[in-house]
């Protein structure tokens, strides 16, 4: 017997597949294409083949959440993505305009007033890197640090640019404050009245340190903010970087802890954290103060993810469960003792 979760589930899957069938018509050489599922998290990932003369197309296609980001923030991601490319320090994938000329293509269903906001994009050859390889993670991570220190310093130069583009802020109010983007921690999965206490130390104590640490535009501005495993590939020496949809304002800083997404708690993280650092100044200083927050926005994201995986419905929340949080609690206790001391 199948479980409500799981039902849900399968009818969201059904519904993405029939909007993303219905996106491809927008772009005339696609029509005959085939379409697969990649990955169900926030939106629907497709992977779309087309039998060319010699071998095939592939492009990636995405069918957006509604409600979760609107037009206007969608375009300002696209809009961000083109000056990323300019740089030419590493790879991303690029939208592809629709036969009207438009990168943002939007499905309608019957009977449904929402809008389907769906884009194309190159594919880019790669692997995802590997958790359970600590070997090739590390310098991996020296090459992250230096890509990452590279998009903070475009971030720097454009502050002024970049403030008018319409992104998503992830500050604490909107990470771990009383309505936060992903939903609130407090209703994870695990969350036990002891847990629950250790983790509002942590949270409050995160948001002291915050309120130090500031806003300044040299450790705050338009951020990928998600560069965990998953968005990231590996050809050969090079790097390239996918899925910009929740890029926003934030902390330079918060980006590595994103990297570090769903592995904070592996043995080997203190070693990525190190190598990252190599590479990041390799292209731009980072004060001792600066390093020294480095595990407040380990701990922050590791709270928000345990908010992610308690509202979600899909393969990676239901894997994750509650030993993710039961997982956290030597973090938040190591925390608190750390904190305690600088």
């Amino acid at each position: 017997m199948s479980s409500p979760v799981a039902d849900s589930w399968k009818e969201a899957l059904k519904l993405y597949g029939n909007i993303a069938s219905q996106a491809i018509q927008f772009y005339p050489h696609l029509a005959q294409a085939s379409v697969e599922l990649l990955n169900y998290s926030e939106n629907a990932t497709y992977l779309v083949r087309k039998p060319s003369a010699d071998g095939e197309e592939k492009y990636i296609l995405r069918v957006n959440k509604p409600g979760y980001h609107t037009k206007e923030e969608i375009a300002g991601e696209l809009a961000w993505l083109k000056t990323i490319r300019d740089l030419s320090r590493f790879e991303v994938a690029m939208p592809i305009a629709g036969k009207n000329g438009e990168y943002i293509q939007t499905v309608n269903l019957p009977n449904d007033p929402r809008d389907y906001y769906c884009i194309l994009f190159t594919f880019l050859d790669g692997e995802a890197p590997d958790e359970n390889k600590e070997g090739e993670l590390i310098p991996q991570f020296e090459t992250l640090g230096e890509i990452t220190a590279h998009l903070h310093e475009h971030s720097i130069r454009n502050h002024g640019r970049f403030a008018s583009i319409k992104r998503l802020t992830w500050d604490y109010e909107n990470i771990l404050g009383e309505k936060p983007k992903w939903g609130r921690w407090q209703d994870g999965k695990g969350i036990t009245p002891e847990r629950r206490e250790l983790f509002e130390r942590v949270s409050q104590t995160i948001q002291k340190r915050l309120e130090k640490f500031g806003k300044d535009p040299t450790r705050f501005g338009l951020i990928h903010s998600d560069l965990r495993l998953a968005n990231l590939l590996i050809s050969g020496q090079q790097i390239k970087v996918i899925d910009f949809d929740d890029c926003g304002f934030g902390w330079y800083l918060y980006d590595l802890a994103t990297a570090l997404s769903f592995i904070e708690h592996k043995p080997y993280v203190p070693a990525l954290v190190q190598s990252w650092l190599k590479g990041y100044r390799k292209v731009r200083p980072l004060s001792e103060e600066e390093e020294r927050e480095i595990p407040t926005f380990i701990m922050m994201r590791r709270l928000q993810l345990i908010a992610w995986i308690g509202s979600r419905e899909n393969e990676t929340a239901l894997q994750l469960g509650e030993k993710y949080s039961e997982d956290s609690d030597l973090l938040a206790r190591n925390y608190l003792l750390d904190m305690q001391e600088s």
